[in-house]
């Protein structure tokens, strides 16, 4: 099962992936991805191994980001490719068949090749800017995702889209309305006064 909330780790500047990994987790995030750029894939393995004993102990599922090596290393529960890195269907046959394999996707185009490829769920955005992201692909905003979703719909295509991008809590009920089936954060649970509080009040 695919959840509504997933959290994408970020470092900040008192705080690394792990600690706010673990702030996410006690704040009642049950769906981590691991997403770390521009590192060694010795420091992403490192790292990697403690997070998924970090989301053990929450019982909550463990992406990693872009590497599906990594992934299988350390016993996480799937991986998520972005536009410009290996295809799903290339992930899929690394991994196996029982694992987790998301997309992102940034038109309803690059959805259909991630439903062709096997994806079991797309990321869909942004939504609108974010700082979190380099090489930010076309801003969609509330209007292209209902319009993604529509399409869908008519195609009569049903793939868990979860939709990305600088979103904040007052977006989520419009977004929802749309047909998609959650969201995926960073910054708004990352710099939330009282995290806890912040998850427990989404509408999704």
């Amino acid at each position: 099962m695919i959840s509504s909330l997933h959290y994408i780790s970020q470092q900040t500047a008192g705080a690394t992936h792990l600690d706010n990994i673990q702030e996410a987790c006690e704040a009642g995030c049950r769906w981590i991805q691991l997403r770390i750029k521009n590192e060694a894939s010795e420091t992403i393995l490192s790292t990697a191994m403690t997070a998924k004993a970090i989301c053990s102990k929450y019982n909550a599922t463990l992406i990693i980001n872009d590497h599906p090596d990594i992934a299988k290393k350390v016993g996480a529960h799937g991986v998520h490719v972005g536009k410009l890195d290996m295809t799903v269907a290339e992930a899929r046959v690394l991994t196996g068949e029982t694992f987790i394999i998301g997309g992102t996707a940034n038109t309803l185009e690059d959805i259909l090749v991630h439903v062709k490829d096997g994806a079991d769920y797309v990321g869909v955005g942004p939504y609108r800017f974010t700082r979190t992201k380099e090489k930010l692909s076309p801003i969609l905003g509330l209007e292209g995702i209902a319009g993604i979703m529509q399409s869908l719909k008519d195609m009569g295509i049903h793939i868990p889209v979860i939709a990305i991008g600088g979103i904040l809590a007052e977006d989520i009920p419009a977004l929802m309305a749309t047909g998609i089936h959650g969201i995926a954060v960073s910054g708004l649970i990352t710099h939330a006064a009282n995290k806890s509080q912040t998850v427990s009040s989404l509408t999704i």
